[in-house]
This record gives C-alpha cells, structure tokens and sequence, in this order.
C-alpha cells in the first residue's frame, strides 16, 4: 500500500470488527458481528463498504465459489500511526513537542501521564 487513505467513520469501525477477527472473514460473518451489537445492516450495504475498503488497499479479497473472504492488507498499528501523523502534520507542523504542548496547556495531561510519559522518553 503506497499511500495509506484516510477511513470513514464506518469504513473504520468495519476494519476495527475485520481485525478483532481471525482472517479470512465473510461478508454474511461481518453482518452477524454487528446485527449482535444491535446493528442491522443490509448485505449489499456491507458489500459496498468492503469493496471500497478493497479498492481503498485496506483488504485484499479471495473468491471461494459463491463467497468473498477478506483479509486485512494493513495492520491497526499502521493506521493509527499514519493517522497520527497526518494529525501531527496538519495541526502541528509535525511536531511532537507542539502537540504534547498544546495537551498540557489544555489540561488533557494528569500528573501520572506526564511521570510516564517522562519515564518512556529517558528510556529511548
């Protein structure tokens, strides 16, 4: 995957039941994952939705007869740092001290944090 596309808010919580799940997963899986969470989706809703995150390079899919299995094509930890970045990017000129700043100033940081976050930097 070259470059890594921003998801939607349902492409994402999508990708996040894909990679709570043991891959390949089907589409008629992924309908009862979410009808179990009250979430009554339609089948080509569904099929809509894997097939941009196919185009997207999020999954790759496999024809097995009638059936498509989808397997991740990106690990969650690499989207969250991309994500990260590109907020680290357009919000803070990339820089890491301009955001832990900007937490700080707004009270988002308990003393706790800054003591870990202190303890992780003089271990690297």
């Amino acid at each position: 995957m070259n470059k890594i596309q921003k998801l939607s808010d349902t492409e994402l919580e999508l990708m996040e039941a894909i990679w709570a799940s043991t891959p390949p997963v089907t589409s008629t899986e992924l309908l009862n994952q979410f009808a179990q969470k009250g979430r009554d989706w339609k089948a080509q809703t569904i099929s809509t939705f894997l097939s941009r995150l196919v185009d997207k390079g999020f999954l790759t899919s496999t024809r097995h007869g009638r059936l498509n299995k989808y397997v991740p094509g990106i690990t969650p930890e690499e989207y969250k740092l991309v994500e990260t970045q590109h907020v680290l990017d357009g919000l803070y000129q990339g820089s890491v001290k301009n955001l832990i700043s900007a937490m700080y100033d707004g009270d988002k940081l308990s003393d706790d944090d800054i003591d870990e976050l202190k303890q992780w930097f003089s271990e690297k």
